[in-house]
């Protein structure tokens, strides 16, 4: 059993922040991670980060377009802090080494948003993630702080009490890739999730093989509530081959969309007639998807995304890798003609529950980035609003994990406060297929095993959630036949991409929920066909699929019971916001291996202001 002050699991942008952070507070940290740092998916982000860092610029400024990006759905005191900690974020990155685009004048370079009144976009190029994962990595390095990758965590060791929120994490299981084993990791202090996005819920997404939702999945079985799953962006410009991302740092630069009749559509037919391509990326989204649905589509699924004007110099100074990725993966080269481009999955907004430092219900249990929900994004992300929320908020869990002072949050988590119930119509059960008590009631404490009250040592609870998972793992290995997961996932990917995507209805939100649980019973079957010790990607995938199931789950479950249209989430039969209903979270808490539904109001008092909802356009 490995022993360190904080745990953070997940070596992408929020993870390597919050290691920092910690080893600055006088920890003793590591990362466990199933991936090598500089393999980690914030690497792919290209646009930029948003800091409010020039004169007629401010953090209010910035507060304000993205608490009307969310919808009115961001809780004010995390959006705040987003806004008031980044431009010092940004500053510190500046400082570590990151080779931001400057100005002539040798500032840094600030380039136009889709959703923002200012500039305030800081880029390195089109590749600001991937400097930016490789110069926090530098600082890794530098500190000498441990990193077991290629350690893929499965199970948190979280007491049992009946209560979450009386209950503790005190570290995690891990199956070390390289070798077939398993062991565990006792934290002292905190465990800090940072595992990413669940892209691979869907079938067509911009998000790598590995971001399959482990963190959300994990947290939501130990007791932890997610919170506003339904919330998926879907970005407006990917491309149709394979997923890949064309930053918006394009339409940001000058880009523009036209449909098969060679009309700039987001102006021609009013989706967005003062800020056009540059309209949040939910507006751009579906405008896109009418154009192909009403015939103006390119080959009847794309439209075109144009930079010509742009010049050579200026496209191969600040947008050189698209060219690269247009010509790799379309054949295209984006200096001679149009990109072809659709929406797909992109971004989560919502995630696991947490306070604005972090914490999650669970004491020693946190978690950041994309597998989070402060909620800082609320309905709708807008573009350039990711990269400062890993920085800001890995920072802020890593202190408060280690032990640093960042005073009361203002933020509630769990089921404590103000909170109502709630209830969905659904066509079948949700929830685990299993008999009651089969591994289904709080997994990372041990789920077979008799509750104790909490009257274990925390040694004792990692060993006895170390030695449930060698259960679970070995009996996957030692099944000869049965059904492979790689079908399972494949049809709740096609279904989630035809059922839940941009356009969402009644009954194909039901249809994905039967989709759903028809591939729960069948993983009830899964076995996992290659037995080697080494590199075993076939049990890997197994078990990152139960994930998938959790978690494209919650989200349709929030789907349907949110029966209004607010940001990224459109539904046909309810076309208008209702703020007197639906101001509030959707939160889905695992109870006894079923999905319970509940609500909590949005917070929209702020620091000097409250933020009062109006209507959304651009």
């Amino acid at each position: 059993m490995h022993e360190h002050d904080v745990i953070v699991v997940g070596a992408g942008g929020a993870g390597l922040r919050a290691a920092i952070a910690a080893q600055e507070e006088g920890a003793d940290v590591a990362i466990v991670s199933k991936l090598h740092p500089v393999r980690s998916h914030t690497g792919a982000a290209e646009g930029g980060i948003n800091a409010a860092l020039r004169e007629g610029d401010s953090w209010e400024k910035h507060a304000y377009d993205t608490m009307k990006g969310s919808d009115y759905l961001g809780d004010a005191p995390a959006i705040e802090t987003l806004c008031k900690d980044s431009p010092e974020e940004v500053i510190q990155l500046e400082h570590w080494g990151l080779a931001f685009s400057r100005d002539e004048d040798g500032r840094m370079s600030q380039r136009p948003f889709g959703g923002m009144s200012f500039p305030r976009t800081t880029y390195a190029g089109a590749e600001t993630g991937h400097q930016l994962l490789h110069t926090m990595y530098e600082q890794l390095v530098k500190r000498g702080i441990q990193v077991y990758d290629e350690w893929y965590v499965t199970r948190l060791a979280v007491s049992d009490e009946e209560d979450p929120t009386d209950r503790e994490c005190h570290g995690v299981v891990a199956y070390d890739i390289k070798s077939g084993g398993l062991d565990a990791f006792r934290a002292r202090d905190g465990v800090i999730l940072a595992t990413g996005g669940p892209g691979q819920v869907f079938d067509h997404t911009t998000n790598a093989v590995a971001n399959t939702g482990d963190g959300p999945a994990m947290a939501y079985r130990a007791g932890v509530p997610l919170e506003d799953m339904e919330f998926i962006q879907f970005h407006p410009t990917t491309l149709p081959s394979t997923g890949v991302l064309i930053t918006e740092g394009v339409r940001g630069e000058g880009g523009i969309l036209y449909n098969e009749n060679g009309e700039r559509f987001m102006f021609e037919y009013g989706y967005a007639n003062n800020d056009g391509e540059l309209a949040s990326r939910d507006v751009v989204s579906r405008a896109e998807l009418t154009e192909v649905n009403a015939g103006r589509g390119i080959e009847d699924e794309y439209v075109h995304l144009d930079m010509r004007h742009l010049g050579e110099e200026r496209i191969i100074d600040r947008l050189e890798n698209i060219v690269h990725l247009a010509e790799d993966f379309e054949g295209v080269d984006p200096l001679e003609q149009p990109m072809p481009v659709k929406p797909g999955q992109h971004y989560a907004m919502g995630g696991i529950e947490t306070d604005e430092n972090g914490e999650t219900c669970i004491s020693g249990l946190y978690a950041a980035g994309e597998c989070a929900c402060a909620s800082v994004h609320g309905s709708n992300r807008l573009g350039g609003n990711a990269l400062p929320e890993l920085t800001v908020f890995g920072k802020r869990a890593g202190q408060h994990a280690a032990g640093g002072d960042l005073g009361t949050a203002k933020i509630e988590t769990g089921k404590r406060g103000d909170w109502e119930t709630g209830e969905v119509d659904t066509p079948v059960e949700p929830g685990d297929v299993s008999a009651p008590g089969e591994d289904v009631v709080a997994d990372g404490s041990g789920g077979t095993t008799t509750s104790s009250g909490g009257s274990l040592s925390p040694e004792k609870y990692v060993q006895r959630a170390l030695d449930t998972e060698r259960e679970r793992v070995e009996s996957l290995l030692e099944k000869d036949e049965g059904r492979q997961h790689a079908e399972i996932r494949a049809d709740v990917q096609k279904s989630m991409t035809r059922n839940v995507n941009v356009f969402r209805e009644e009954a194909g939100l039901k249809q994905a929920l039967r989709d759903i649980r028809d591939a729960r019973e069948k993983y009830q079957d899964v076995y996992v066909a290659d037995k080697s010790s080494t590199f075993n990607t076939d049990l890997i995938q197994t078990i990152e699929t139960r994930n998938v199931l959790d978690l494209a789950e919650a989200i349709t479950l929030g789907a349907l019971a949110r029966d209004e249209f607010r940001g990224a989430h459109w539904r046909k039969e309810n076309q208008e916001r209702r703020d007197e209903v639906w101001l509030k979270h959707t939160m889905l808490s695992w109870e006894d291996g079923r999905p319970d539904l509940w609500y909590r109001p949005v917070v929209l008092e702020g620091e000097n202001k409250t933020y009062e909802p109006k209507v959304r356009s651009y």
